[in-house]
């Protein structure tokens, strides 16, 4: 035999790999069992997968989808879309943005379906090769066994090809949903330009001066019914798309508030009817709960745009509309004076700016209409500042109405640059400035008077007497809804900006201006730190410590304070909540400002290089701060002494203890020396404390009756207490009078000083009103000794 011919006494890497897989003969029966009732429930489910469509419902779902992304309404032309005008094509990126979410929901769902019936197959396919290995390496197999065996091979086959034809629909549908993504991407990229050659008109003459405009050009045409139901089937198609479709975000939270807050409305209404009558609360609180309807609708308007943000414009603009009389009613009374005709002017010319869509078939007629408004809306600014000069506006408003007063002259340098633009022929940087002028005030107007409707029933949901009772609304409701309200203020103002900079056209430019500012990283080494990182963590951090010090807050005020628990054992699992929450919050920071765990180790490894060169005093209070926790010889409010300080703790930190001296000093003791030196808790099981006088009383009294005079006046004295009762003992017999010792204890320890004071005195005036006299050392005087006379 030559060297190059395989020797027969060495199996190929197949056979060797079939002798691997196969099956023990002892264990053919049992795994036969098994995996023929796994074929079988796989055939039964492929079965059934076609009987109910589940292929056929993804085919469905994507056939919706496909006819409305090839629906000839919606397949502009790049041309065509430079035509229309900006809200048309604002809607048209939306229509596309939400065909993007339902393809994405419909590949998510058609993903696990495949992945499901993939990881099926897949097994099918080792459990049968597992069975042919064992078929073909199985020489002397028995013939009932080999029978088995091959009626499983038979069954697992079966089961893969009722597997393979649903799973191939669901893989062939994964195409065609790519096919349609491809698709959506082109639409969008042609909207996007359109919006972009919008946006570059802007600053371009895109109209002849507004001197030669003649009068034929300035006449509708008999295309205006055509152009208003274009621009209304273009809004209501995508309405009704949007309303029909699977992928609506925010929906759910939206029906919740449609259903929930109506009826809560109506019943506080109800119930408010009487303490408003009676002037029980203010005018402001008045307004809010005699309006419920107004309330409903104004907090349906800002949901809409809370958690539908991408619905359609239509959608958007009849809410706003909805809200012009809510928003009316539902202003502060105390903004009232501040404000003035403001508010009724900015909704005028809202409702104004609204009606122009008449005249969008003649591009001069609708150019002369905004320069109308423009006009109007400078009148309105003039004649706003003239009254608030003329009623002294500045020396009753304060910082705010100087800020409004500053945003009125803001709003009228802008309505008079797109006066000047519209005059030149710059149309669409007019009309972009005239709506946005008008479209943030109204909006500013709608978050004012939704945030009062809110901050009303958040103050009057604390008054409630059910609310009241709990010590932590208590002491701790004016700073958190003050904060609260801050909050609330600050997200308002936050979504005041993008609404104006989206309606000034300038957020897509803001936006990537700031993408490209937080973006900028620096890199350490395999550190790389971004604007946007650090500003991250700072962020979670502060989140962390607030979170933090409320979950502190919370089990300490209404809690643990409810619970029977040991001594001590409530201060502890606030602090180690506190901080466990706080260790949390800072690895999420970590984790949020990029670093990755071998840069944490690197971290960590740091700090224990600098624990060993100079932290350890550090990491001993550390330590010993844990050990005060879960020992507990004080809490805050005990009074212990310490290194020759004695105060009443106030609180117990990670690193140090916090202590305040009687004499009204802070002193931060480490715990460290806490733990390491004699500690006395003065108040560690009860508050009590032992009093002791001294008293000397003249030879020649009975011991007998002082005793009885100085137990009577020590029960009698008020805080000594009566359990255990005071004793006087007659303690020795000194060199000018009979010693007596009244020991007594009081429960109130703050008082412990004052009452020993009072005890004192009242053992004084006892002895004297009983002619027992209080014996005393005698001193002798001596004069000192006469001057020698003169001369000697």
């Amino acid at each position: 035999m030559s060297p190059a011919d395989p020797s027969p006494a060495q199996p190929d890497d197949a056979a060797q790999a079939r002798a691997d897989i196969a099956i023990d003969v002892a264990d053919i029966p049992a795994l036969a069992d098994v995996d023929q009732r796994l074929a079988s429930r796989v055939k039964t489910s492929a079965f059934e997968s076609s009987a109910q469509t589940t292929a056929a419902t993804f085919a469905r779902r994507l056939a919706t989808i496909e006819a409305a992304v090839e629906d000839p309404f919606w397949r502009f032309t790049s041309t065509e879309m430079r035509t229309l005008p900006i809200p048309r094509l604002e809607s048209l990126s939306r229509h596309w943005i939400f065909q993007t979410h339902r393809l994405a929901q419909w590949q998510e769902d058609l993903r696990r379906a495949t992945s499901h019936q993939a990881g099926d197959a897949a097994g099918l396919a080792a459990r049968r090769a597992a069975w042919e290995a064992t078929a073909s390496g199985a020489t002397e197999l028995p013939l009932a066994l080999r029978e088995r065996v091959d009626e499983l091979i038979a069954d697992l086959t079966s089961a893969e090809a009722a597997l393979s034809d649903p799973l191939a629909r669901l893989i062939a549908l994964g195409r065609r949903g790519n096919a349609v993504d491809a698709s959506i991407q082109s639409a969008q990229r042609r909207v996007a330009d359109a919006v972009a050659a919008y946006d570059v008109r802007l600053t371009r003459i895109d109209a002849p001066p507004l001197w030669r405009l003649d009068a034929a050009s300035v006449t509708p045409t008999a295309g205006t019914g055509d152009v208003i139901r274009s621009g209304l089937e273009i809004e209501s198609r995508f309405a009704t798309e949007y309303t029909q479709g699977d992928a609506i975000r925010g929906l759910r939270a939206l029906q919740t508030l449609l259903v929930c807050s109506l009826p809560l409305l109506l019943w506080l209404a109800w119930r408010s009817r009487a303490p408003i009558r009676a002037g029980q609360v203010s005018r402001t609180e008045a307004a809010v709960l005699s309006r419920p309807l107004s309330c409903w609708l104004l907090l349906v308007v800002i949901g809409v745009f809370a958690f539908q943000p991408d619905a359609p414009m239509l959608t958007h603009q009849l809410a706003l509309l909805a809200a012009v009389v809510p928003v009316l009613r539902l202003l502060p009374a105390s903004r009232r004076r501040l404000l003035g005709m403001a508010p009724y002017v900015a909704s005028a010319l809202f409702l104004l700016l609204r009606l122009g869509f008449v005249l969008l078939s003649s591009a001069a007629a609708y150019r002369l209409y905004i320069l109308a408004l423009t006009l109007l809306g400078l009148a309105a600014a003039g004649w706003l500042l003239w009254r608030a000069r003329r009623h002294d506006h500045a020396a009753h408003t304060g910082r705010l109405g100087q800020a409004l007063r500053v945003a009125v002259h803001v709003g009228a340098m802008l309505l008079a640059v797109a006066l000047v633009a519209n005059a030149l022929g710059n149309v669409s940087l007019a009309e972009t400035l005239t709506g946005g002028v008008i479209d943030s005030l109204y909006f500013a107007l709608l978050l004012a008077a939704g945030l009062t409707v809110v901050a009303t029933w958040i103050q009057l949901l604390l008054k409630r007497p059910g609310v009241s009772r709990f010590r932590l609304a208590r002491d701790h409701a004016g700073p958190a809804v003050q904060m609260l309200l801050n909050l609330m203020a600050v997200a308002a103002v936050v979504g005041w900006i993008v609404y104006a900079l989206d309606r000034f056209r300038v957020l897509a430019p803001v936006h990537a201006s700031l993408s490209a500012l937080l973006g900028y990283s620096w890199a350490l080494g395999d550190l790389r730190l971004s604007l946007g990182h650090v500003l991250l963590f700072v962020l979670t951090v502060v989140i962390a410590f607030w979170l933090a010090k409320t979950v502190r807050l919370v089990l300490d005020g209404e809690v643990l304070s409810r619970m029977s628990l040991p001594h001590g054992v409530a201060n502890s699992v606030a602090s180690l909540s506190y901080y466990t929450v706080l260790m949390l919050g800072l690895v999420g920071a970590l984790s949020a400002a990029g670093f990755k765990a071998s840069q944490l180790t690197f971290v960590l490894g740091a700090l224990g290089v600098g624990v060993g060169l100079g932290l350890q005093n550090v990491v001993n209070n550390f330590v010993s701060g844990l050990v005060l926790i879960f020992e507990r010889p004080f809490q805050p409010g005990d009074v212990v002494e310490v290194g020759g300080t004695t105060g009443r703790v106030v609180d117990i930190g990670m690193r140090a203890t916090r202590v305040s001296t009687f004499d009204g000093a802070n002193v931060v003791v480490p715990n460290g020396q806490l733990i390491s030196q004699q500690l006395v808790n003065w108040t560690l099981r009860d508050r009590s404390r032992r009093l002791e006088v001294r008293v000397g009383v003249a030879y020649g009294s009975a011991p007998a009756e002082v005793e009885a005079v100085l137990a009577e006046v020590a029960a009698a004295t008020p805080g000594v207490a009566t359990t255990p009762a005071p004793v006087v003992l007659f303690d020795g017999l000194g060199s000018v009078a009979m010693e007596f010792v009244v020991r007594a204890w009081t429960h109130e320890y703050e008082d412990a000083g004052a009452i020993r004071s009072a005890l004192v005195a009242r053992l004084y005036d006892a002895l004297l009103a009983r002619g027992i006299g209080l014996a005393h050392g005698a001193a002798t005087v001596y004069p000192p000794p006469p001057p020698a006379p003169a001369g000697i």
